[in-house]
C-alpha cells in the first residue's frame, strides 16, 4: 500500500512540475508611458512596443485608435526592434506593421516599433489604445499564431491644453490576482507532495 501511495505521489509530483516552472508571460503592446500631456498646436511623440514574452515573434500588426477631435496623428517612424517597419495613418486610426526579413528569423523580449507623433487640437482628455480585435503579434511558428493577451496591452492617458473631465482607463497587469493565488496554490502542492514523499521514505 505504501509503494501505490507513493507512486501516486511520484506521479503528481511529475505533473505539476512543469505547471509551476513552466510559467509564461504573455505576448502585448504598450506604450513608453501611461499619461502624458500637451499644448493645443503642441506635438507629443509616443513610442509603441512590443513585448514578446516568453516566446519568438517574427511579425505585430498594431492598431492604435484615438479621439480624431482630441488629438491628430500626424507622422510615424519605425523604432529599432524589427528591421522592417509599415504604416499608414487614418482618422483616429494607425496601422503599424512591423516584421523580420528573414524567415528563419525571429525576435524575443521587448523593444519600440515606432513611435507615433501627435498634435494637440483642443482642451479635454482621453485614451489612446490598442485594437484589440484587429492587433496581433505574431509567434514564429509554422501556423503563424498569435499570441497576444489584451489583458496584458497598455494605454495611454493624454491631456491636451488645460484638459477636462479626464479619463482613466485602467491598465490590467499580465498577472492578476487569480493567476497569481493559483501559482502560489501549485508551489504549495508540491511541497505537500514532496513532505509526504519524505514521509514516507522515512517509515
Amino acid at each position: 500500500m505504501k509503494k501505490v501511495v507513493l507512486f501516486c505521489l511520484l506521479v503528481a509530483y511529475i505533473w505539476l512540475l512543469p505547471k509551476v516552472f513552466g510559467q509564461v508571460s504573455a505576448a502585448s503592446l504598450k506604450f513608453d508611458k501611461t499619461s502624458a500631456s500637451v499644448d493645443v498646436g503642441g506635438t507629443l511623440s509616443v513610442g509603441v512596443i512590443v513585448d514578446a514574452g516568453s516566446d519568438e515573434i517574427s511579425s505585430t500588426d498594431i492598431y492604435v485608435t484615438y479621439d480624431a477631435s482630441l488629438v491628430e496623428a500626424q507622422s510615424v517612424d519605425a523604432g529599432s526592434f524589427f528591421p522592417t517597419v509599415t504604416n499608414n495613418i487614418s482618422s483616429g486610426r494607425v496601422y503599424i506593421a512591423g516584421m523580420v526579413d528573414d524567415p528563419a528569423s525571429s525576435k524575443t523580449g521587448s523593444g519600440t516599433v515606432a513611435t507615433i507623433t501627435f498634435k494637440g487640437l483642443k482642451n479635454g482628455s482621453g485614451a489612446i489604445s490598442f485594437d484589440c480585435t484587429s492587433s496581433k503579434v505574431i509567434k514564429d511558428d509554422i501556423n503563424a499564431t498569435n499570441i497576444m493577451d489584451c489583458n496584458a496591452n497598455g494605454s495611454l492617458t493624454v491631456t491636451v491644453g488645460s484638459g477636462g473631465t479626464p479619463v482613466n482607463p485602467t491598465e490590467l497587469p499580465k498577472s492578476g490576482i487569480f493567476d497569481d493565488m493559483v501559482k502560489w496554490s501549485q508551489w504549495g502542492i508540491v511541497l505537500v507532495i514532496v513532505g509526504g514523499v519524505v514521509r514516507l521514505l522515512l517509515l
